[in-house]
Order: C-alpha cells, then sequence, then structure tokens
C-alpha cells in the first residue's frame, strides 16, 4: 500500500501563469505553487530517504518538493493536478525495486553459443577467393 501525502505538510499558493491567455492570464491567479518539504512531512522515513536520494529537477538541494500546475484555467484544476504529480512522485519510491541475483549459464547455453560462433566463422572463411 502506498503512503498517502497529508494535506497539512503542503504548501499550496496561487500564482498567475505564463504564457498566452490575454486578459484571463493577465488578471486572475489560476496557477498553482506547490511546495512540500521532504524531511519534514509524515511520510515514513525509508520513504524519505529514498525521496531524498531521487536525482530530480523538482526537489531542491534543501529537501523541498517543488510543482508548478498551470496546464488548466482552474485555480482548482491545477490544485488537484498538482497534488496527483506529488503523489506520483512518492508512488514512485514507496515500491523497493527488485534486488538482481546474477546467474551463470548453463552449461548447454554456453555450448549452443559457442557452436553458433563457430558456424559463424566457418560461413565467413567461405566468403573469401575461390583457388582453383
Amino acid at each position: 500500500m502506498n503512503p498517502q501525502i497529508d494535506i497539512n505538510d503542503v504548501e499550496l499558493s496561487a500564482i498567475r501563469a505564463q504564457g498566452p491567455g490575454g486578459q484571463n492570464v493577465n488578471k486572475v491567479s489560476s496557477a498553482v505553487h506547490l511546495r512540500f518539504a521532504i524531511a519534514a512531512s509524515s511520510l515514513p522515513d525509508p520513504i524519505k530517504e529514498r525521496l531524498l536520494a531521487l536525482r530530480d529537477s523538482r526537489i531542491t538541494r534543501d529537501g523541498v518538493v517543488v510543482i508548478k500546475a498551470q496546464q488548466s484555467r482552474s485555480q482548482e484544476a491545477n490544485r488537484e493536478d498538482a497534488l496527483r504529480r506529488l503523489q506520483q512522485l512518492v508512488d514512485s519510491v514507496a515500491v523497493l525495486p527488485t534486488v538482481r541475483r546474477p546467474t551463470k549459464p548453463t552449461r548447454g547455453a554456453q555450448r549452443r553459443r559457442l557452436d553458433g560462433k563457430s558456424r559463424d566463422g566457418e560461413r565467413k572463411q567461405l566468403r573469401g577467393k575461390v583457388v582453383f
């Protein structure tokens, strides 16, 4: 089960969106700026450690996740989008990667590989000049 983000740990602020949009973009603060301090959050410690270890441009040196959502004209839709993206980031580190256990190829696999290499070499030998 993936941990849910406590809304009290998230700092949301409305800002003006960038880009074209005319009067709406110039007058209405519909974009949302989300800040989430990883160390101060109520997430479990192993998830905090994995989040802080991520090489993600949205995470500052201070361990704060910064997400800007401005896709929609609605502030509420942008707020939901920012929270969804934060939850996706947390979900990505919630599942531990499986540990790879190195294995050796079987004798039969080794033999088939070497036989194939020999066949290829013989085929290439036949490509040479024909001597009468």
